[in-house]
């Protein structure tokens, strides 16, 4: 389960019919919060670094990259932490 944490800083960038785009800003060891995705997503990271992932399935590591892209499908639930010893951002872009 999750303990308490400082939240990370989404900062939508864009939203229209098509896309929603936010920056995601975590501090070390910041959190997204649980949260189900409602929409196929890609991720831009723009920090190198590890995320942890809090799952149903329990906990993973995810390395990021900057510039090497993944992306996800709807219905994605997870905890997004920044397993970090420093600052650690994404651009997440949503496809409606």
């Amino acid at each position: 389960m999750s303990r308490e944490r400082k939240k990370a800083e989404p900062v939508k960038q864009l939203e229209n019919e098509k896309v929603i785009i936010t920056e995601w800003k975590f501090s070390p060891g910041a959190e997204t919060g649980w949260h189900v995705h409602e929409h196929d997503y890609v991720v831009v990271p723009l920090t190198t670094g590890r995320l942890l992932l809090e799952t149903s399935n329990g906990e993973l590591s995810a390395d990021l990259v900057v510039g090497q892209s993944y992306s996800r499908e709807v219905g994605t639930e997870h905890n997004v932490i920044n397993d970090n010893e420093f600052n650690l951002s994404f651009v997440e872009i949503e496809l409606k």
